[in-house]
């Protein structure tokens, strides 16, 4: 299963370091946002078809020996699986990685978030894009907006850092609660994150009038203060990082779609049916989950991951008006 590649193992045809991986384990949800889940259709895996935790940990491991040092869970929502806490210690416990962390809506985190962190992850990312409960309903579905806030004060108390919160910018939605979620890295030692509306999968419900660019963003958080630049970090994702004056927290602008960031994309994904994405908006997968119930070996992993690092695009097609390069809707692909 020789790729024929004289590249070094994670670094793919335009010199970048490939060292991220993001892991779904699963494409169930106990919400249902609109620019996540689709309005009808909702086609969910079967059991067998989601890979096994023993399955995931078996990618990883090769994942690491291949240049992997930095995986983040995610679903659907991670935490809505059954033994998920057991999972990620032993994801902690391999020993190439130097970075784990989870992406969650929240809901359940109340309740789980002492064990998390005591399982090793110590970094987490909460999904709220309002601050207003009735909005938050219209957006997800449900009106659990209560569990989400008293999930977010426990990751806090128990002591996740970084804690971030990822919004996703809809113009006519959320946009003008900008300033107050930004306010809350003043007063708080959060990481808001401002992530731009994007279309992912032929049911999306994207429309390019709901789309706001980060440049827009920032305009809109000028009544706060200047937001003065922070350097990169060696794990740091895609966001452009900022910070306001004298304030506990981060601002972070990740600008899919205005300002590409795909010259210094570093990462990987693998579903939950098993299946390495080397960009999230094009579909040219590579089949882990079929070699790996066939009982290959661990070089016949790590083999699939330097295919997929090749077939890394140099940059990703989406643009403003939406194209639909990628077929798989977000929630069949992961957070």
């Amino acid at each position: 299963m020789n790729i024929g590649t004289s590249l070094a193992p994670n670094i793919d045809h335009y010199n970048r370091r490939i060292s991220y991986l993001r892991v779904s384990v699963t494409d169930r949800c106990n919400l249902r946002c609109i620019y996540c889940l689709p309005v009808k259709d909702l086609r969910l895996l079967d059991h067998a078809e989601i890979l096994s935790y023993e399955e995931i940990l078996e990618v990883v491991i090769a994942g690491t020996e291949c240049g992997i040092r930095k995986v983040r869970l995610t679903g659907g929502e991670p935490l809505a699986r059954r033994n998920f806490v057991q999972f990620v210690a032993s994801v902690c416990r391999i020993p190439k990685l130097e970075d784990v962390s989870i992406t969650t809506n929240g809901v359940l985190l109340k309740e789980r978030a002492k064990e998390i962190f005591d399982a090793g992850v110590h970094r987490i990312n909460i999904s709220l894009d309002t601050l207003h409960r009735l909005k938050y309903a219209k957006i997800t579905g449900y009106n659990c907006f209560d569990e989400v806030w008293e999930g977010l004060k426990e990751a806090e108390a128990v002591g996740f850092s970084p804690i971030k919160i990822n919004v996703v910018a809809i113009r006519g939605l959320n946009d003008d609660e900008f300033p107050r979620l930004a306010e809350l890295s003043v007063k708080k030692p959060y990481h808001v994150r401002f992530i731009e509306y994007m279309s992912i999968g032929h049911d999306s419900q994207w429309k390019p009038e709901k789309y706001i660019s980060s440049d827009e963003i920032k305009s809109k958080l000028k009544c706060i203060g200047p937001l003065h630049r922070i350097p990169r970090a060696t794990h740091d994702g895609p966001a452009e990082r900022y910070r306001f004056e004298s304030a506990r927290g981060e601002i972070g602008f990740i600008s899919v779609l205005s300002h590409r960031f795909c010259p210094t994309c570093n990462r990987l994904r693998l579903t939950a049916d098993g299946k390495l994405r080397p960009c999230l908006f094009a579909d040219n997968e590579v089949d882990v989950k079929t070699p790996i119930r066939n009982r290959c070996t661990r070089q016949d992993l790590k083999e699939l991951f330097r295919k997929t690092i090749a077939k890394k695009p140099r940059q990703h097609h989406t643009k403003i008006p939406d194209s639909r390069d990628c077929l798989r809707p977000m929630y069949a692909i992961g957070g």
